[in-house]
């Protein structure tokens, strides 16, 4: 089966031949631009199926709060800003996304949750955070964003460094799946493709062996599979402590 996975993931990278003259000269900045008003649309249907999963996952997060102050989270990422209604009242909320057309939408999912003190939106990838002090976050959030960094190891360096000690890295991602089935088949056939379609997603990463090299002094980290399209399913979900 290997042999086939192989053979029908060239064909299809041969097919994106133009995909990649496209992104080589430039042109796939376009798609940039017209990729968050594509994630606006999917991450409201994405919410719906993974609420249950995302409020069970974010219940944790005022354990974390220091003692007689606000819950201080920096999400990685924050896209849309999807994660936004499930964070507790009262929590300082720094969003960064390494795409600046994000934030038109950012700005009104801010405004239907007012729950929330916004205290600033940066253009940053999760590899470079320098603009960030040691030790000064409370929770660094991360979803459906470590498939698409260009490393994944040092986005993880990052969210340790700026986490103060005791703090946690709260991660939901996708990933792939196990090697006998038709998913992870499937996943590496089309991994050409979803490469642009989802702006530098990788499907066949194997998410869960870097953070569980992370350094993270605890890790509680669990396998589900998503109500989602089958390549999507297989997901990872948890949080690391410093």
């Amino acid at each position: 089966m290997t042999s086939v996975m192989r053979f029908l993931s060239s064909v299809v990278n041969i097919l994106c031949i133009p995909l990649h003259l496209s992104h080589a000269v430039g042109l796939y900045g376009i798609y940039k631009r017209i990729f968050p008003f594509c994630i606006n649309r999917m991450s409201k249907s994405y919410n719906k199926k993974m609420h249950d999963k995302k409020k069970d996952l974010f219940r944790a997060l005022p354990e974390f709060k220091k003692a007689g102050g606000q819950l201080t989270i920096l999400e990685i990422g924050c896209g849309t800003g999807t994660n936004f209604e499930f964070y507790p009242p009262g929590s300082k909320l720094i969003c960064t996304d390494p795409n600046p057309h994000f934030e038109k939408y950012l700005t009104e999912t801010m405004a239907k949750n007012d729950h929330l003190r916004y205290e600033k939106f940066a253009v940053a990838s999760g590899e470079d955070l320098r603009a960030v002090e040691d030790d000064s976050i409370d929770v660094v959030v991360c979803t459906l964003v470590l498939c698409s960094v260009d490393d994944v190891s040092q986005t993880l360096r990052e969210a340790h460094r700026i986490l103060r000690p005791g703090g946690a890295f709260f991660f939901l991602e996708h990933v792939a799946g196990d090697t006998s089935t038709w998913t992870y088949f499937f996943q590496h056939v089309l991994q050409p493709l979803w490469y642009y379609f989802g702006d530098g997603c990788w499907i066949v990463r194997e998410t869960w062996k870097h953070v569980e090299e992370a350094g993270f002094s605890d890790l509680k980290l669990r396998h589900i599979e998503a109500p989602l399209f089958f390549i999507m399913k297989p997901h990872i979900l948890g949080y690391a402590v410093k």
